[in-house]
Protein backbone atom coordinates (compact mmCIF):
# COMPACT_ATOMS: atom_id res chain seq x y z
CA UNK A 1 0.00 0.00 0.00
CA UNK A 2 2.76 2.82 0.53
CA UNK A 3 4.51 1.55 -2.71
CA UNK A 4 1.37 2.28 -4.72
CA UNK A 5 0.73 5.97 -2.17
CA UNK A 6 4.48 6.59 -2.97
CA UNK A 7 4.06 6.99 -6.88
CA UNK A 8 1.24 8.89 -6.89
CA UNK A 9 2.64 12.23 -5.70
CA UNK A 10 1.13 14.61 -7.98
CA UNK A 11 -1.56 15.32 -6.47
CA UNK A 12 -0.55 14.57 -2.65
CA UNK A 13 -0.90 17.87 -1.42
CA UNK A 14 -4.59 17.38 -1.41
CA UNK A 15 -4.33 14.19 1.21
CA UNK A 16 -6.25 14.04 4.33
CA UNK A 17 -4.44 14.64 7.22
CA UNK A 18 -6.39 15.34 10.71
CA UNK A 19 -6.81 14.50 14.10
CA UNK A 20 -9.68 13.56 15.13
CA UNK A 21 -12.64 11.97 12.97
CA UNK A 22 -16.17 13.23 12.55
CA UNK A 23 -18.55 10.30 13.94
CA UNK A 24 -21.99 10.14 15.64
CA UNK A 25 -22.09 9.42 19.18
CA UNK A 26 -23.37 5.71 17.81
CA UNK A 27 -20.37 4.87 16.08
CA UNK A 28 -18.15 6.40 19.37
CA UNK A 29 -19.55 4.08 21.81
CA UNK A 30 -21.08 4.74 24.88
CA UNK A 31 -17.67 4.18 26.62
CA UNK A 32 -16.27 7.79 27.45
CA UNK A 33 -12.25 6.46 27.68
CA UNK A 34 -11.71 5.29 23.96
CA UNK A 35 -8.30 4.13 22.62
CA UNK A 36 -8.04 5.38 19.00
CA UNK A 37 -5.15 4.02 16.38
CA UNK A 38 -4.46 6.22 13.62
CA UNK A 39 -2.79 5.78 10.30
CA UNK A 40 -1.92 8.61 7.82
CA UNK A 41 -2.82 7.94 4.62
CA UNK A 42 -3.91 4.66 5.51
CA UNK A 43 -6.95 4.33 2.63
CA UNK A 44 -8.57 5.65 -0.03
CA UNK A 45 -12.13 7.07 0.72
CA UNK A 46 -14.68 5.33 -0.63
CA UNK A 47 -16.34 7.95 -2.49
CA UNK A 48 -13.56 10.17 -3.92
CA UNK A 49 -10.71 8.04 -3.76
CA UNK A 50 -8.18 10.34 -2.14
CA UNK A 51 -6.15 8.79 1.23
CA UNK A 52 -6.97 9.80 4.55
CA UNK A 53 -5.92 9.52 7.61
CA UNK A 54 -7.89 6.54 9.16
CA UNK A 55 -8.85 5.99 12.85
CA UNK A 56 -9.99 2.75 14.41
CA UNK A 57 -11.33 1.91 17.61
CA UNK A 58 -13.68 -0.26 19.94
CA UNK A 59 -16.65 1.43 20.48
CA UNK A 60 -17.67 -0.72 23.61
CA UNK A 61 -17.43 -4.06 24.99
CA UNK A 62 -19.15 -6.96 23.66
CA UNK A 63 -18.80 -4.78 20.25
CA UNK A 64 -17.03 -5.00 17.13
CA UNK A 65 -14.20 -2.49 15.91
CA UNK A 66 -15.05 -0.03 13.68
CA UNK A 67 -12.95 2.75 11.75
CA UNK A 68 -13.59 5.47 8.93
CA UNK A 69 -14.62 4.70 5.94
CA UNK A 70 -14.77 7.86 3.70
CA UNK A 71 -13.16 11.06 3.72
CA UNK A 72 -13.24 14.41 5.91
CA UNK A 73 -13.83 16.21 3.32
CA UNK A 74 -16.86 14.03 1.85
CA UNK A 75 -18.01 13.71 5.25
CA UNK A 76 -18.35 17.94 5.38
CA UNK A 77 -20.09 17.96 1.80
CA UNK A 78 -23.10 15.98 3.07
CA UNK A 79 -22.64 16.28 6.92
CA UNK A 80 -22.39 12.61 7.58
CA UNK A 81 -20.39 10.40 9.94
CA UNK A 82 -17.26 9.42 8.34
CA UNK A 83 -18.31 5.59 9.24
CA UNK A 84 -21.75 5.11 9.05
CA UNK A 85 -22.44 7.78 6.72
CA UNK A 86 -26.18 8.65 8.52
CA UNK A 87 -27.07 12.21 9.39
CA UNK A 88 -25.06 13.63 12.52
CA UNK A 89 -27.86 15.97 13.37
CA UNK A 90 -31.17 13.62 12.59
CA UNK A 91 -29.45 10.64 12.14
CA UNK A 92 -30.77 9.51 8.99
CA UNK A 93 -29.69 8.55 5.92
CA UNK A 94 -28.79 10.78 3.42
CA UNK A 95 -31.91 10.05 1.17
CA UNK A 96 -34.62 10.57 3.47
CA UNK A 97 -33.10 13.89 4.73
CA UNK A 98 -32.84 15.05 1.29
CA UNK A 99 -36.33 14.03 0.67
CA UNK A 100 -37.37 15.98 3.73
CA UNK A 101 -35.81 19.21 2.74
CA UNK A 102 -36.82 18.68 -0.49
CA UNK A 103 -33.36 19.41 -1.89
CA UNK A 104 -31.43 17.31 -4.94
CA UNK A 105 -27.48 17.49 -4.67
CA UNK A 106 -26.32 15.70 -7.57
CA UNK A 107 -23.05 14.90 -6.60
CA UNK A 108 -20.76 14.03 -10.08
CA UNK A 109 -19.25 10.45 -10.06
CA UNK A 110 -17.15 10.28 -12.69
CA UNK A 111 -13.45 10.43 -12.20
CA UNK A 112 -12.66 13.82 -13.51
CA UNK A 113 -15.90 15.73 -12.52
CA UNK A 114 -15.85 13.83 -9.02
CA UNK A 115 -12.01 14.90 -8.38
CA UNK A 116 -12.96 18.79 -9.39
CA UNK A 117 -16.12 18.68 -7.46
CA UNK A 118 -14.31 17.71 -4.42
CA UNK A 119 -11.49 20.14 -4.65
CA UNK A 120 -13.93 23.17 -5.28
CA UNK A 121 -15.92 21.80 -2.21
CA UNK A 122 -12.65 21.56 0.12
CA UNK A 123 -11.85 25.08 -1.04
CA UNK A 124 -15.24 26.33 -0.21
CA UNK A 125 -15.04 24.73 3.15
CA UNK A 126 -11.81 26.26 4.31
CA UNK A 127 -12.91 29.39 3.47
CA UNK A 128 -16.16 28.59 5.88
CA UNK A 129 -15.69 28.26 9.84
CA UNK A 130 -16.05 24.37 9.15
CA UNK A 131 -18.74 24.30 11.09
CA UNK A 132 -22.02 25.11 8.89
CA UNK A 133 -22.95 22.31 5.85
CA UNK A 134 -21.82 23.26 2.53
CA UNK A 135 -23.50 23.26 -0.99
CA UNK A 136 -27.41 22.50 -1.36
CA UNK A 137 -27.16 21.64 2.09
CA UNK A 138 -26.14 24.83 3.36
CA UNK A 139 -29.07 26.42 1.63
CA UNK A 140 -31.48 24.00 2.66
CA UNK A 141 -34.32 25.20 5.19
CA UNK A 142 -33.36 24.36 9.13
CA UNK A 143 -35.74 21.62 9.77
CA UNK A 144 -39.01 19.75 8.87
CA UNK A 145 -41.47 18.42 10.17
CA UNK A 146 -40.94 14.48 8.73
CA UNK A 147 -37.60 14.87 9.55
CA UNK A 148 -38.42 15.74 13.24
CA UNK A 149 -40.87 12.58 13.65
CA UNK A 150 -38.16 10.20 11.58
CA UNK A 151 -35.50 11.40 14.29
CA UNK A 152 -33.47 9.59 16.00
CA UNK A 153 -32.90 11.38 19.44
CA UNK A 154 -30.85 8.50 21.67
CA UNK A 155 -27.88 6.72 20.15
CA UNK A 156 -28.81 2.93 19.14
CA UNK A 157 -25.34 1.44 20.18
CA UNK A 158 -27.53 -2.62 18.90
CA UNK A 159 -25.73 -0.95 15.74
CA UNK A 160 -22.13 -1.93 16.61
CA UNK A 161 -22.80 -5.62 17.23
CA UNK A 162 -20.21 -8.17 15.94
CA UNK A 163 -21.04 -9.55 13.04
CA UNK A 164 -22.50 -13.15 12.74
CA UNK A 165 -20.34 -16.28 13.05
CA UNK A 166 -20.17 -18.03 9.81
CA UNK A 167 -19.35 -21.18 11.63
CA UNK A 168 -21.97 -20.89 13.89
CA UNK A 169 -24.16 -20.89 10.93
CA UNK A 170 -22.70 -24.22 9.78
CA UNK A 171 -22.79 -25.55 13.16
CA UNK A 172 -18.92 -25.88 13.38
CA UNK A 173 -18.25 -22.98 15.92
CA UNK A 174 -16.35 -24.90 19.33
CA UNK A 175 -15.51 -21.53 20.96
CA UNK A 176 -18.91 -21.06 22.74
CA UNK A 177 -19.09 -18.04 25.30
CA UNK A 178 -15.77 -17.14 23.88
CA UNK A 179 -16.44 -16.53 20.62
CA UNK A 180 -16.03 -12.71 19.61
CA UNK A 181 -18.76 -13.09 16.77
CA UNK A 182 -22.95 -12.86 17.50
CA UNK A 183 -24.30 -16.59 17.59
CA UNK A 184 -27.90 -15.55 15.81
CA UNK A 185 -29.73 -16.71 13.00
CA UNK A 186 -28.55 -14.75 9.91
CA UNK A 187 -30.83 -12.12 7.98
CA UNK A 188 -33.13 -13.62 5.16
CA UNK A 189 -30.94 -13.10 1.64
CA UNK A 190 -34.55 -12.07 0.33
CA UNK A 191 -34.36 -9.11 2.81
CA UNK A 192 -33.81 -5.92 0.92
CA UNK A 193 -31.77 -4.55 4.22
CA UNK A 194 -29.43 -7.74 3.44
CA UNK A 195 -27.98 -5.40 0.47
CA UNK A 196 -26.76 -2.22 1.58
CA UNK A 197 -24.11 -0.03 -0.23
CA UNK A 198 -22.25 2.45 1.27
CA UNK A 199 -21.92 4.86 -2.03
CA UNK A 200 -25.82 4.28 -2.89
CA UNK A 201 -26.10 5.54 0.77
CA UNK A 202 -23.50 8.68 0.20
CA UNK A 203 -25.82 9.62 -2.83
CA UNK A 204 -28.95 8.88 -1.78
CA UNK A 205 -30.03 6.56 -3.77
CA UNK A 206 -31.35 3.01 -4.00
CA UNK A 207 -30.84 2.91 -0.05
CA UNK A 208 -33.30 0.21 1.24
CA UNK A 209 -33.18 1.69 4.96
CA UNK A 210 -33.59 5.03 3.55
CA UNK A 211 -36.63 3.46 1.61
CA UNK A 212 -38.33 1.91 4.45
CA UNK A 213 -37.99 5.55 6.67
CA UNK A 214 -39.90 7.02 3.90
CA UNK A 215 -42.39 3.96 3.71
CA UNK A 216 -42.32 4.23 7.83
CA UNK A 217 -43.48 8.07 7.80
CA UNK A 218 -46.22 7.73 5.18
CA UNK A 219 -48.45 5.41 7.70
CA UNK A 220 -47.86 7.33 10.86
CA UNK A 221 -50.75 8.13 12.85
CA UNK A 222 -51.97 11.48 13.17
CA UNK A 223 -53.47 13.57 16.03
CA UNK A 224 -57.32 14.92 15.20
CA UNK A 225 -58.46 17.22 17.36
CA UNK A 226 -61.40 16.26 19.74
CA UNK A 227 -65.04 17.18 18.71
CA UNK A 228 -65.82 18.47 21.78
CA UNK A 229 -64.58 22.54 21.48
CA UNK A 230 -64.47 23.23 25.14
CA UNK A 231 -61.08 21.12 25.38
CA UNK A 232 -58.45 23.14 25.09
CA UNK A 233 -55.87 21.45 27.16
CA UNK A 234 -52.79 19.17 25.38
CA UNK A 235 -51.45 15.73 27.90
CA UNK A 236 -47.69 15.91 27.72
CA UNK A 237 -46.24 12.37 28.33
CA UNK A 238 -42.67 10.80 29.11
CA UNK A 239 -41.17 13.99 30.68
CA UNK A 240 -38.77 12.19 32.82
CA UNK A 241 -37.21 13.61 36.18
CA UNK A 242 -35.30 16.67 34.64
CA UNK A 243 -37.99 18.65 32.57
CA UNK A 244 -39.53 21.72 34.22
CA UNK A 245 -42.41 23.97 33.88
CA UNK A 246 -40.30 26.57 32.54
CA UNK A 247 -38.88 24.47 29.42
CA UNK A 248 -41.93 23.54 28.80
CA UNK A 249 -43.37 27.19 29.00
CA UNK A 250 -40.66 27.88 26.72
CA UNK A 251 -41.66 25.79 23.88
CA UNK A 252 -45.26 26.08 23.74
CA UNK A 253 -46.12 29.86 24.61
CA UNK A 254 -45.13 30.39 21.22
CA UNK A 255 -48.26 28.76 19.89
CA UNK A 256 -50.95 31.06 22.06
CA UNK A 257 -51.51 32.20 25.45
CA UNK A 258 -51.07 29.49 28.18
CA UNK A 259 -53.82 29.41 30.92
CA UNK A 260 -52.25 26.99 33.45
CA UNK A 261 -49.55 24.16 33.25
CA UNK A 262 -49.80 21.18 35.70
CA UNK A 263 -46.60 19.08 36.36
CA UNK A 264 -47.69 15.42 37.40
CA UNK A 265 -43.92 14.53 38.79
CA UNK A 266 -45.00 11.62 40.08
CA UNK A 267 -46.41 9.89 36.41
CA UNK A 268 -43.71 12.35 34.57
CA UNK A 269 -46.74 14.33 32.71
CA UNK A 270 -47.69 17.56 32.32
CA UNK A 271 -51.31 19.16 31.62
CA UNK A 272 -51.04 22.28 29.50
CA UNK A 273 -53.98 24.41 29.15
CA UNK A 274 -53.91 27.28 26.58
CA UNK A 275 -56.78 30.09 26.70
CA UNK A 276 -58.00 29.40 23.75
CA UNK A 277 -59.11 26.40 21.15
CA UNK A 278 -57.00 27.95 18.36
CA UNK A 279 -53.67 28.14 19.94
CA UNK A 280 -54.21 24.23 21.07
CA UNK A 281 -54.78 22.99 18.00
CA UNK A 282 -51.66 25.01 16.65
CA UNK A 283 -49.38 23.42 19.17
CA UNK A 284 -50.87 20.05 19.10
CA UNK A 285 -50.45 19.82 14.77
CA UNK A 286 -46.66 21.67 15.53
CA UNK A 287 -45.81 19.19 18.52
CA UNK A 288 -47.14 15.89 17.43
CA UNK A 289 -44.58 13.01 17.65
CA UNK A 290 -42.09 15.77 17.18
CA UNK A 291 -41.31 17.56 20.34
CA UNK A 292 -38.06 16.82 21.39
CA UNK A 293 -37.23 18.49 25.14
CA UNK A 294 -33.31 17.59 26.77
CA UNK A 295 -32.58 15.43 24.31
CA UNK A 296 -36.37 13.00 24.73
CA UNK A 297 -39.07 12.73 22.54
CA UNK A 298 -42.29 13.36 24.34
CA UNK A 299 -45.75 12.23 23.86
CA UNK A 300 -48.74 14.47 22.75
CA UNK A 301 -52.10 14.02 23.41
CA UNK A 302 -55.30 15.60 23.69
CA UNK A 303 -56.99 15.96 27.16
CA UNK A 304 -60.32 14.92 28.21
CA UNK A 305 -63.34 16.74 28.84
CA UNK A 306 -65.21 16.86 32.60
CA UNK A 307 -67.78 15.42 31.38
CA UNK A 308 -65.92 12.29 29.94
CA UNK A 309 -63.88 12.20 33.43
CA UNK A 310 -67.03 11.78 35.10
CA UNK A 311 -68.44 9.34 33.47
CA UNK A 312 -65.18 7.03 33.49
CA UNK A 313 -65.29 7.55 37.26
CA UNK A 314 -68.84 6.55 37.75
CA UNK A 315 -68.10 3.56 35.31
CA UNK A 316 -65.03 2.15 37.44
CA UNK A 317 -62.63 4.09 35.86
CA UNK A 318 -59.80 6.36 37.22
CA UNK A 319 -58.42 9.28 36.32
CA UNK A 320 -55.41 7.60 34.45
CA UNK A 321 -57.72 5.98 32.36
CA UNK A 322 -57.27 1.97 33.85
CA UNK A 323 -60.72 0.10 35.43
CA UNK A 324 -61.01 -0.16 38.70
CA UNK A 325 -60.96 -3.84 40.13
CA UNK A 326 -63.50 -4.17 42.91
CA UNK A 327 -62.00 -4.67 46.43
CA UNK A 328 -62.00 -8.28 47.42
CA UNK A 329 -64.39 -9.44 50.29
CA UNK A 330 -66.73 -6.61 49.72
CA UNK A 331 -69.67 -6.71 48.17
CA UNK A 332 -70.29 -5.08 44.43
CA UNK A 333 -73.80 -3.41 44.60
CA UNK A 334 -76.52 -3.92 47.35
CA UNK A 335 -79.49 -5.57 46.91
CA UNK A 336 -82.53 -3.20 46.59
CA UNK A 337 -84.42 -4.23 50.02
CA UNK A 338 -87.95 -6.34 48.97
CA UNK A 339 -91.06 -5.09 49.65
CA UNK A 340 -93.13 -6.71 52.69
CA UNK A 341 -97.12 -6.71 52.21
CA UNK A 342 -97.39 -4.49 55.05
CA UNK A 343 -94.70 -1.74 54.06
CA UNK A 344 -95.92 -0.53 50.46
CA UNK A 345 -95.73 3.14 49.73
CA UNK A 346 -99.78 3.26 50.54
CA UNK A 347 -99.74 2.42 53.80
CA UNK A 348 -96.84 4.76 55.55
CA UNK A 349 -97.08 7.58 53.20
CA UNK A 350 -98.80 9.29 50.21
CA UNK A 351 -97.39 12.02 47.74
CA UNK A 352 -99.84 14.93 47.27
CA UNK A 353 -99.21 15.52 43.35
CA UNK A 354 -101.90 18.60 43.66
CA UNK A 355 -99.56 19.97 46.05
CA UNK A 356 -95.80 21.92 45.21
CA UNK A 357 -94.46 21.16 47.95
CA UNK A 358 -95.52 16.93 47.35
CA UNK A 359 -95.85 16.91 51.25
CA UNK A 360 -95.35 13.76 53.04
CA UNK A 361 -98.62 12.55 54.41
CA UNK A 362 -98.16 9.46 56.61
CA UNK A 363 -101.39 7.16 57.31
CA UNK A 364 -100.51 5.70 60.36
CA UNK A 365 -103.37 4.27 63.32
CA UNK A 366 -103.49 6.69 65.81
CA UNK A 367 -104.49 5.77 69.18
CA UNK A 368 -107.87 5.29 70.90
CA UNK A 369 -109.99 8.43 71.03
CA UNK A 370 -108.61 10.41 68.64
CA UNK A 371 -110.49 10.93 65.01
CA UNK A 372 -109.60 8.94 62.44
CA UNK A 373 -107.36 11.24 59.79
CA UNK A 374 -108.83 12.44 56.25
CA UNK A 375 -108.56 10.27 53.29
CA UNK A 376 -105.04 10.85 51.66
CA UNK A 377 -104.48 13.62 49.48
CA UNK A 378 -106.50 15.91 51.84
CA UNK A 379 -106.05 18.16 54.58
CA UNK A 380 -102.53 18.78 56.21
CA UNK A 381 -100.24 15.89 57.37
CA UNK A 382 -100.85 13.66 60.37
CA UNK A 383 -98.07 12.62 61.89
CA UNK A 384 -97.90 9.55 64.58
CA UNK A 385 -96.84 11.16 68.01
CA UNK A 386 -94.83 7.88 68.50
CA UNK A 387 -92.69 7.41 65.76
CA UNK A 388 -93.29 4.75 62.95
CA UNK A 389 -94.05 1.62 64.05
CA UNK A 390 -90.62 -0.82 64.38
CA UNK A 391 -89.83 -3.02 61.59
CA UNK A 392 -90.76 -6.73 61.87
CA UNK A 393 -88.41 -8.88 63.58
CA UNK A 394 -85.54 -11.13 62.17
CA UNK A 395 -87.60 -13.96 61.86
CA UNK A 396 -90.40 -12.72 59.97
CA UNK A 397 -87.93 -10.95 57.16
CA UNK A 398 -87.89 -12.40 54.19
CA UNK A 399 -84.68 -14.46 53.00
CA UNK A 400 -81.92 -11.79 51.37
CA UNK A 401 -82.75 -8.82 53.68
CA UNK A 402 -79.87 -7.47 54.59
CA UNK A 403 -79.64 -6.29 58.69
CA UNK A 404 -77.40 -3.86 60.00
CA UNK A 405 -77.38 -3.56 63.75
CA UNK A 406 -77.86 -0.16 63.46
CA UNK A 407 -80.87 -0.24 62.03
CA UNK A 408 -82.18 -2.17 65.34
CA UNK A 409 -84.39 0.75 66.90
CA UNK A 410 -83.68 -0.90 70.36
CA UNK A 411 -80.02 -0.28 69.57
CA UNK A 412 -80.38 3.54 68.75
CA UNK A 413 -81.17 4.56 72.43
CA UNK A 414 -84.92 3.19 72.44
CA UNK A 415 -84.42 1.08 75.28
CA UNK A 416 -82.19 4.03 77.47
CA UNK A 417 -85.44 6.52 76.83
CA UNK A 418 -87.83 3.62 78.00
CA UNK A 419 -85.84 3.01 80.97
CA UNK A 420 -85.50 6.85 81.79
CA UNK A 421 -89.33 7.49 81.27
CA UNK A 422 -89.92 4.36 83.76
Amino acid sequence: MATSLGSNTYNRQNWEDSDFPILCQTCLGENPYIRMSKEKYGKECKICARPFTVFRWCPGVRMRFKKTEVCQTCSKMKNVCQTCLLDLEYGLPIQVRDTGLSIKDDVPKSDVNKEYYTQNMEREIQNSDGTRPVGMLGKAPSSSDMLLKLARTSPYYKRNRPHICSFWVKGECRRGEECPYRHEKPTDPDDPLADQNIKDRFYGINDPVANKLLQRASTMPRLDPPEDKTISTLYIGGLGENITDSELRSHFYQFGEIRTITLVQRQQCAFIQFATRQAAELAAEKSFNKLIVNGRRLTVKWGRSQAAKSKEIKEGYSEMGTRLEPVPGLPAALPPPPALEDETPANYFNLDPSSSSAMLNLNLPLPPGLANPPPPGFGPPVFHPMGPPPPPPMALRPPGHIHYPSQDPQRMGTHAATRHGD
